[in-house]
């Protein structure tokens, strides 16, 4: 029988049965190998605490320190005399109590003797408005003789990411009995480039990580280590666009004096440098025979919808038909509305009075009546209707194209991989991919993420968008200030202009079903989240009386929704209550103010999303960000950064910077945990250039990686079955 390699052994056979569970149920940690990459998430020097200013309040700390005092005190109880050990520990730069009661009183009693060095593990509380720690673990930290004493000193005491089940130094105890595996550990990097760049080799940097003596030897491992991270996720984002350049694909150049010369003629104003610049791009690798993959991101408003449409013309003009994946209905009706608009006369193909060079544009949701819907799929099929606009409703088995050319995702971020995939499975050969985004990601995250994409950036504005003014408005603080927000939309309501108001939640029966964890924000404010029909309900009654109010959110029936934004477009509504169903797309530019209720509820990029909404036009924009958070929370903070900049890659940098990574590269794009541990994409820019060069050169000479036996069983470690699958349909 073939031999496990050591790595790939579970965690049960080397730790036993109970510890394995734990490791498996709280930290996702399955064989030897899992385990070995699961590094420390810092190091404790001697008597060195989570400087006991930072101990977050609510959050599981380990900490290094000396008791200073321990005291029994003695109560009257309901049941007789009950004991409380109140112990104070110092790290010579603050002070912490910890808390024992009853009969958990006399271990602790018996250990912690003052003068005696431990680390405590435990959950920081707030007791008559101070920090302590209730019955925290501990483990001594004894040394027998002075030498012992002394390397304890200058030890670093590696803390890892742990659980409540599961304090650190269990796990520096299982790290220390797997340790000599690390001999074992299959080096993912071609020697060359190991040499080349003076990085350690990777059994010298597992045990540096986990058992250094300095912090050199923490540099040295992490040096390596985010290589290895690097380098694997770049290999085989390197192998998928080399697999792409293999396939085939119809080369689509627009025929002279087509649909896309009679458009241009037609637009009222000319493409800004940006927009000619990224067309130019597009249309070269359109003109190729393998299937362009490329990233459109461009801030909101900034025209990616017009180069996207002058794409999809041009692919008409070929020949072919183009299709536009929009992630919700509003949306794909707004663009259909859009587009037809633009187009006039050229959308309307094979009617009275449509142009002679023509096309069909039709709508494709998953609401349209039954006549409706097959007279748009019979228009595809016989290529009737060169453009189609829709939602995933397109990518059902019984939709069928001509013949389809090219494929534009809007919004890419909120659509899953498969459902892209089944689009582009819908053409002869693979159809050309456009991917757009109005997020900004950092030059890094576009690396990584969309590591498979060439990208294309639009960061000029058309002429003609007007500023956007933003500021927070502290409802708890300054209860005025929440009063003048609703003069300010009142104001613009007078002066012919409307507003949007945007609340996180619905609060229909729904909404009340769900029974949502509270976030410590919740925690702090003890009250849910704003809802759009309460909202709505008291503005109409108080501050915003006598204005035509109404409210739109996804639950509403498609053609209310539909006749809504209808309406609201058509200004025969003055206020419009909304949930971020408008945060995409929605286009009305006589829209000026939005006021966004329990702004602390959304992230960065959605705030800047939704703000985008507004100054559409040629009058100002106001944004109005409320909270009732207090002015020194990172929730506040975080406001007040949007409020400040306008600057979407500037915002998106700063949401990243308090965002986990792995919500970079895990859930958000994959739905796997993300393979990144120490290499982070903000600052780590310079490694994954570097890797990512290294990587092109290395798949170009060896696709297969048959040279590269260590390089291929990392990719299928770190780069598990999911994660691999995503890639290949990226």
């Amino acid at each position: 029988m073939e031999r496990v390699p050591a790595l790939d052994e579970p965690l049960k056979k080397s730790l036993g049965p109970a510890t394995a569970k734990v490791m498996a149920e709280a930290l996702d940690l399955h064989t030897v190998g899992d385990l070995l990459h699961h590094y420390p998430r810092r190091y404790a020097e001697r008597g060195e605490l989570t400087t006991l200013a930072d101990l977050p309040l609510d959050e599981h700390v380990t900490v290094v320190a000396q008791v200073a005092d321990a005291r029994v005190h003695t109560f009257n109880g309901s049941k007789g005399r009950g004991q409380r050990l109140e112990v104070t520990i110092t790290d010579g730069s603050g002070r912490l109590q910890l808390v024992f009661f009853g009969k958990g009183v006399h271990k602790p009693h018996h250990d912690l003797l003052p003068g005696t060095r431990a680390m405590f593990a435990g959950k920081v509380s707030l007791f008559n408005r101070r920090l302590q720690l209730a019955h925290p673990s501990y483990e001594l930290l004894r040394g027998d003789s002075e030498e012992a004493v002394d390397v304890w000193a200058g030890a670093l005491i590696p803390i890892y990411p742990a659980t409540t089940k599961l304090e650190s130094w269990k796990i520096a105890k299982a790290v220390d009995a797997i340790l000599p595996s690390a001999v074992d550990a299959v080096d993912p990097l071609p020697g060359a480039l190991r040499e080349g760049r003076g990085l350690a080799e990777l059994p010298d940097a597992l045990r540096l990580i986990h058992r250094p003596r300095t912090k050199a030897d923490i540099a040295t491992a992490r040096e390596r280590l985010k290589w290895d991270e690097a380098f694997v996720l770049q290999v085989a984002l390197a192998r998928r666009r080399h697999a792409d350049t293999q396939l085939p694909a119809v080369a689509r150049r627009p025929a002279p004096d087509g649909i896309l010369d009679a458009f241009d003629a037609k637009l009222p104003f000319t493409l800004t440098e940006g927009q000619q610049k990224v067309s130019k791009e597009i249309f070269d690798d359109l003109a190729t025979e393998h299937p362009m993959h490329r990233l459109l991101q461009g801030e909101v408003g900034s025209g990616k919808t017009m180069v996207a449409l002058r794409a999809m013309l041009a692919v008409v003009d070929s020949g072919g038909q183009a299709a536009m994946l929009a992630p919700t209905e509003v949306l794909a009706q707004q663009h259909h509305r859009s587009v037809t608009e633009m187009m006039g006369e050229l959308a309307e193909g094979g009617m009275l009075g449509g142009a002679e060079r023509a096309t069909k544009v039709v709508l494709l949701t998953g609401s349209m009546g039954t006549a409706a819907r097959r007279q748009a799929l019979l228009d595809l099929v016989t290529g009737e209707a060169g453009l189609v606009i829709g939602t995933h409703a397109l990518i059902e088995d019984k939709v069928r194209f001509h013949d389809l050319g090219l494929v534009v995702v809007d919004e890419q971020h909120r659509f899953g991989v498969e459902q892209r995939d089944a689009l582009r499975g819908k053409g002869k050969q693979p159809p050309h991919l456009l991917v757009m985004t109005a997020t900004p990601i950092p030059r890094t995250v576009a690396m990584t993420v969309f590591g498979d994409l060439e990208t294309s950036v639009l960061d000029q504005l058309p002429a003609g968008r007007s500023p956007i003014a933003s500021h927070v408005v502290p409802a708890a603080d300054k209860p005025h200030f929440l009063a003048r927000a609703w003069e300010r939309v009142r104001e613009e309501v007078g002066k012919g202009h409307q507003a949007y108001v945007v609340c996180p939640r619905i609060g229909d029966e729904e909404d009340q079903k769900k029974k949502t964890r509270p976030s410590a924000a919740d925690e702090a404010e003890k009250r849910p989240p704003l809802a759009v029909l309460e909202v709505a309900e008291k503005l109409g009654a108080g501050p915003l009386a006598g204005l035509r109010i109404a409210v739109l959110h996804g639950r509403m029936h498609p053609d209310d929704k539909d006749d809504v934004m209808r309406r609201f477009a058509a200004g025969e509504l003055d206020v419009l209550v909304a949930t971020t169903v408008i945060e995409v797309g929605v286009n009305v530019p006589n829209a000026t103010a939005m006021v966004i209720m329990d702004a602390d509820r959304f992230g960065v990029s959605q705030l800047h999303q939704l703000r985008g909404r507004v100054g559409r036009g040629s009058a100002p924009g106001l944004c109005l960000l409320v909270s009732e958070m207090p002015e020194a929370t990172p929730a506040r903070q975080r406001l007040g950064a949007v409020a400040a900049t306008l600057d979407g890659f500037e915002l998106s940098r700063i949401d990243l910077e308090q965002r986990r990574e792995g919500d970079v590269l895990g859930q958000a794009q994959s739905g796997v945990r993300s393979s990144l541990r120490v290499l982070t994409v903000i600052d780590d820019e310079e490694v994954i250039a570097a890797a990512r060069e290294e990587a092109t050169a290395l798949v170009l000479g060896d696709p297969d990686l048959t040279a590269h036996p260590g390089l291929r069983t990392a990719l299928d470690a770190l780069l598990d079955k999911d994660r691999e699958e995503y890639l290949e349909k990226g």
